[in-house]
């Protein structure tokens, strides 16, 4: 569920690997101005593809990545990276299910990792809570000295998932409950969910829907304990990858666990997500607008600030969940153009015009970053990016540059999309 989900909050992880660039594609250089950012390819763990997710203070990266043999982009293996190769947190169904899969979340400062995985048991219900296509059980996890670690769900639920763990050891994410609901939206989902902050030694607390409302889901979570998602009913709120937000409600849940409405914006259409939240509680807010475009907003101060759109790419530019806003202010994201392409992007500070990412990276870089997947505090990315030699799909950070930098690539041209994969995105989008 999570990669399809973070690439676009929206864009699906499997739109990637079908990515293909044309041959000759062009760069323009701009002259002497300088480069911002450098690439380091974080590899994969002997597969093909190899997908971004967060960042830590420490520069420690979570993802998920195709082992050998394992290229199709939807099976992944949850990954750290700390500064050399890909370490494997593997899955919670070990060696009984070679093909199971697992996504690395998110990595707090003292290396604990927050992870969902597939179990070897099929769902009972048939759900497919992971969205991995294998209708496996979905469950939550923590990798900690090596060793991966169910979190245990909701009384009553089956499936868990864990997106984000703050520096105090505190993991959140979503849970099934033991309710039935035959109006659930999702495909194959049958029974209700609620946001969880999982406690430092694993216990789950729920963290409940707004009044009148029957499902929550959270995405992430400061330092202080405020954890941001959404709320609605199971009728209404469609659960990743499938976009856009469907949820009527944005969501901030305070240090006490009680749920506060982040309201809907001036043009907007009803469908709000609440994605990043950083230590000075600005929250980042994907919405739909009544126009079908998607905006990103900041919420700060009971009040929502549109972050404008990228000036080529105005139907939709969105910050992806979760690692997205560092407390120096500075976010990540990306826009999609009317033809489907594709551009990650960082808004200096919330008054300012979103950058095109690409732009600032050197002239004879061979990356093209796609979504920003976080940013820490040191203002480095972790990224998703394709490589325009081979055409691989790999996670990668850039780091700012320190000291002399060579000249940078300035304005590109998004890599165009074959028709198949305009196609499968626009069917997300609409």
């Amino acid at each position: 569920m999570k990669s399809r989900l973070l690439q676009i909050s929206l864009a699906p992880a499997a739109l990637l690997a079908l990515m293909v660039l044309p041959a000759g594609t062009q760069t323009d250089a701009q002259g002497p101005t300088p480069a911002r950012y450098l690439v380091t390819d974080l590899g994969t763990l002997g597969g093909a593809n190899s997908f971004a997710y967060a960042i830590n203070s420490a520069g420690i990266v979570a993802g998920g990545a195709n082992t050998s043999g394992q290229n199709d982009p939807v099976a992944q293996t949850a990954f750290v990276w700390a500064g050399d190769s890909l370490i494997s947190l593997g899955t919670l169904a070990g060696s009984v299910c070679p093909d199971c899969s697992s996504e690395g979340s998110a990595v707090s400062a003292d290396g604990t990792a927050a992870a969902i995985s597939e179990t070897a048991a099929l769902d009972p219900n048939g759900e497919d809570f992971c969205e991995f296509g294998t209708h496996r059980q979905c469950l939550a996890a923590v990798w900690r000295g090596g060793v991966l670690t169910a979190l245990e769900p909701l009384p009553g639920g089956n499936n868990a998932e864990a997106f984000f763990t703050n520096n105090r050891g505190q993991v959140v994410g979503v849970s099934e409950t033991g309710t039935p609901d035959g109006t659930c939206l999702t495909p194959f989902q049958v029974r209700r969910f609620e946001a969880v902050k999982w406690s430092p030694d694993g216990v789950p607390a729920h963290l409940p829907p707004l009044a009148g409302d029957t499902v929550s889901f959270a995405f992430t979570a400061n330092d202080a304990g405020q954890v941001v998602g959404f709320s609605g009913l199971c009728s209404n709120v469609t659960l990743p990858p499938f976009i856009p937000p469907n949820a009527p409600h944005a969501v901030m849940w305070d240090q006490r666990g009680l749920p506060h409405d982040l309201g809907n914006p001036d043009g907007g259409a009803g469908d709000n997500v609440a994605v990043g939240i950083n230590n000075q509680g600005q929250i980042t807010v994907n919405s739909v607008m009544t126009d079908g475009t998607i905006h990103t907003f900041l919420w700060s101060a009971g009040a929502l600030q549109d972050l404008g759109t990228y000036p080529s790419d105005s139907f939709v530019t969105v910050a992806p969940c979760c690692n997205n806003v560092n407390d120096r202010g500075q976010i990540v994201g990306f826009s999609v153009d009317s033809q489907f392409n594709q551009r990650a992007l960082l808004w200096e500070d919330k008054d300012a015009a979103p950058l095109d990412l690409n732009q600032l990276l050197p002239v004879d870089s061979t990356w093209y970053l796609l979504s920003p997947a976080g940013i820490n505090n040191a203002g480095e990315i972790a990224a998703t990016a394709l490589n325009l030699n081979t055409f691989e799909i790999h996670a990668v950070v850039a780091s700012p540059v320190r000291g002399s930098a060579p000249a940078a690539r300035g304005a590109m041209k998004p890599p165009a999309l074959p028709q198949r994969v305009r196609a499968l995105l626009r069917s997300y989008l609409h």
